[in-house]
């Protein structure tokens, strides 16, 4: 799995172009503000690997970068960019639903971009060292 985490002072996204058929219909886009933006591949060799165990190691992974940066909510967004190798998407998208519900549980606001689109982004981000973040885990 491969993740560039941003912290980011504001991050808005709307959806341009569905690129899943079985993805939901989304028409309406979000705006957040204060968060941490964690972009995620997850790998093929993933699901070699029990799926709580990559869950838990995301988490960690997003828990101490919020940390960091004094910060209590994280968006999750899928971006199949980071490198060659893809899980598959029914894999992909038990990983971020399960991620999600560990980061509540520990008292995060969460929330996910939509699944299965290409989203037109803005991202407003300061220029301090642990603003970003990338790491294989």
């Amino acid at each position: 799995m491969k993740v560039l985490v941003m912290y980011v002072d504001e991050f808005r996204y709307n959806p341009a172009q569905k690129n899943l058929d079985s993805a939901e219909e989304i028409t309406e886009g979000a705006s957040f503000n204060n968060s941490i933006l964690a972009f995620i591949q997850v790998e093929e060799s993933d699901e070699e690997n029990d799926l709580k165990s990559r869950e838990k190691k995301l988490v960690n992974h997003l828990k101490w970068t919020a940390r960091k940066n004094n910060c209590n909510s994280v968006i999750l967004h899928s971006f199949a960019h980071l490198g060659e190798s893809k899980a598959s998407v029914e894999f992909t998208k038990e990983l971020f639903n399960l991620a999600e519900k560990r980061l509540q549980n520990a008292g995060f606001e969460t929330s996910q971009t939509p699944f299965g689109y290409f989203l037109d982004l803005e991202i407003k981000a300061p220029g301090y060292s642990l603003a970003r973040i990338w790491a294989t885990l």
